[in-house]
C-alpha cells in the first residue's frame, strides 16, 4: 500500500511511531523484572498457561510441503530491526522455539524461524523470499506490512502476525490475528467509551488529536475523529507536527490551553510526546487525559517524561492483553517472563513479545493438531479457535469472527511506572463491554485472494 507516500526516512520515522502496537526496547519494567516465579511454573513443561501439551515428541513422516522435512518447519518473522533496531520479535521467536523444541518440537519436528529484516523499506523483498522457503509466517510484523501483501497472497502463504499496521494488510486473506485489529472497526471503542463517558465526561467536546505529518498517521486521524464523534465526543482541535520534528513545543501546547482541549489523542513518537508533556507542564496546563497508545507503553517514555508524568494523565489500552505489571497475578505473563530469563536472559519482554508469543502459540497448536501438516489444515485449525487466550496472555477472542471483541485493558503511565488504570475490569484484568465501532468513512480495504487471481481452494 502507498510505496510513494514515503517521501523520506525520517517521515517514516512517523508512520512507525504511530502504529500503536510497538515498544521500547530499553529495560524491563521494573515490576516486570523482579517479579518472583509462579509457584510450580516449570519452563520445562510443554504446557503454556492455561494451554496443554503445546509442544512435544511425534514420529513426523518426510513431506513435500514447502519448509517442511521429517525434522523441521522453517517459517519467516517479519522486522524491521535492521531500522528500528528493535529485536523483539526475533527475540520472541528464539525463546518461543528454544521452549517449544525442548520440548520435544511440533509433533517431533523442530521450529526454525528466520528473521525476514525489511529494513523498513523492502518489505516486498522480504516477502518474496519467505515465499521461496518458508512453511509460513509466523509472530512478527513490518510497519510497512502491505507493501508485501500482493506478494504474499500470490505465494499462497499463511501468515501469524504479532501485529499488522497498514490498512491493506489488517485483515487480508490468509493473515490469522491472535489479537485486534479487526479491519473495518475502530479497536479502541471501549476504552474510548471510558474516557469520554465515564472518566472524563467534560472531556468529550473538547477533544484534540496531533499526528506526525505523514499519509499514514493522516488516515489514523481521520479515523479516529471519525470514531470519537460516532461514540458521542467531538474532535475541537485536529493539528500536525513536522516529521523531522519540533524543536520548541511550547507553541503546540499553548494552543492546546487556547483551545481548552481536554482530552489528547497524540499519534507519534513517545520523545515527541514526552517533550509536548514537558511544555504543557511549564504552561501550567492539564488536559484531563492524553491517549500516550501502545507505543509508549514502556520504561522509556516514562524516563523521557520525567516529572510532567506527576501532573499529565496519560492512558493506553493493550487490545486485552495483560499488562506486565499484572505478572504476579497472571501466571501466562509470568511463564513468558521466566521463559526470557531461560533463553534470552538480559532481553526485555515488551507489549509486542506478549503479542508475539500469543501468534506464536496459535501457530503451533494449530499445527500439532495437523495429522498431515499442511498450510491449508494450518490455517484451517487457527480459525477453528473461537475462545482464544493464548493460555492466559489475554482476553478471550474469536477468531473464526471478523467482529472485534468486547474486552480491553487500560494502563495508565505515573512516575513510578506504568500500571493498570482505574477503568472497573469486569473479568479480571479486562473490561468486558466495550461498543462495536464500524467506519463509515472509506479508508481502504484489506487485500484478498481473488485480487491476485487466487482463492481459498487453491490453498494446500
Amino acid at each position: 500500500m502507498r510505496r510513494l507516500l514515503i517521501g523520506s526516512v525520517t517521515v517514516v520515522a512517523v508512520l512507525l511511531a504511530g502504529c500503536s502496537t510497538r515498544s521500547d526496547d530499553d529495560k524491563n519494567t521494573d515490576a516486570a523484572q523482579n517479579a518472583t516465579p509462579a509457584a510450580g511454573a516449570s519452563t520445562a513443561s510443554a504446557d503454556f498457561g492455561a494451554l496443554k501439551d503445546v509442544c512435544g515428541p511425534g514420529a513426523a513422516k518426510a513431506s513435500t510441503v514447502q519448509g517442511v522435512t521429517d525434522r523441521s518447519i522453517q517459517v519467516g518473522v517479519m522486522s524491521d530491526v535492521g531500522f528500528t533496531k528493535k529485536s523483539e520479535f526475533a527475540d520472541a521467536a528464539k525463546v518461543f522455539t528454544d521452549w517449544c523444541n525442548d520440548a520435544g518440537g511440533v509433533n517431533g519436528r523442530t521450529i526454525k524461524p528466520v528473521t525476514r529484516d525489511t529494513r523498513l523499506m523492502e518489505v516486498r523483498q522480504r516477502v518474496l523470499e519467505a515465499c521461496k522457503a518458508d512453511f509460513a509466517l509466523v509472530g512478527g510484523g513490518a510497519a510497512l506490512d502491505s507493501l508485501g501483501v500482493q506478494d504474499r497472497l500470490k505465494c499462497l502463504l499463511p501468515t501469524f502476525p504479532a501485529q499488522s499496521s497498514q490498512i491493506g494488510a489488517i485483515g487480508s486473506d490468509l493473515q490469522v490475528m491472535a489479537s485486534q485489529p479487526v479491519a473495518g472497526y475502530f479497536s479502541y471503542a471501549g476504552y474510548y467509551s471510558w474516557l469520554l463517558k465515564e472518566k472524563y465526561p467534560d472531556s468529550a467536546q473538547k477533544v484534540g488529536i496531533i499526528s506526525g505529518d505523514s499519509p499514514v498517521t493522516k488516515v489514523m486521524s481521520a479515523q479516529f475523529k471519525e470514531a470519537v464523534a460516532g461514540l458521542g465526543g467531538k474532535v475541537a482541535y485536529n493539528d500536525l507536527y513536522p516529521a523531522a520534528g519540533v524543536s520548541d513545543w511550547t507553541p503546540y501546547a499553548q494552543t492546546l490551553k487556547n483551545k481548552g482541549v481536554k482530552g489528547l489523542v497524540f499519534l507519534g513518537d513517545f520523545a515527541s510526546l514526552a517533550k509536548l508533556e514537558q511544555a504543557l507542564t511549564d504552561i501550567g496546563y492539564t488536559p484531563d487525559w492524553i491517549d500516550a497508545n501502545s507505543n509508549a507503553y514502556g520504561p522509556a517514555f516514562q524516563q523521557l517524561a520525567g516529572a510532567a508524568l506527576a501532573q499529565q494523565h496519560n492512558y493506553a489500552e493493550l487490545f486485552a492483553t495483560a499488562p506486565l505489571e499484572s505478572a504476579a497475578d497472571n501466571p501466562a505473563t509470568q511463564q513468558v517472563l521466566d521463559l526470557f530469563k531461560k533463553y534470552a536472559p538480559g532481553k526485555q519482554v515488551t507489549y509486542p513479545v506478549l503479542r508475539a508469543f500469543s501468534a506464536w502459540l496459535l501457530f503451533a497448536t494449530s499445527a500439532r493438531d495437523c495429522t498431515e501438516l499442511t498450510r491449508k489444515c494450518v490455517y484451517d485449525n487457527a480459525l477453528k479457535q473461537t475462545d482464544w487466550t493464548a493460555g492466559g496472555l489475554q482476553a478471550p477472542f474469536d477468531l473464526s469472527s471478523k467482529q472485534p471483541p468486547k474486552c480491553y485493558s487500560v494502563v495508565e503511565a505515573t512516575t513510578k511506572g506504568w500500571q493498570p488504570a482505574d477503568f472497573k475490569p469486569d473479568q479480571g484484568a479486562y473490561r468486558c463491554d466495550a461498543p462495536v465501532y464500524q467506519y463509515k468513512g472509506s479508508y481502504g480495504e484489506p487485500a484478498t485472494l481473488a485480487s491476485v487471481g487466487k482463492s481459498l481452494s487453491d490453498l494446500t
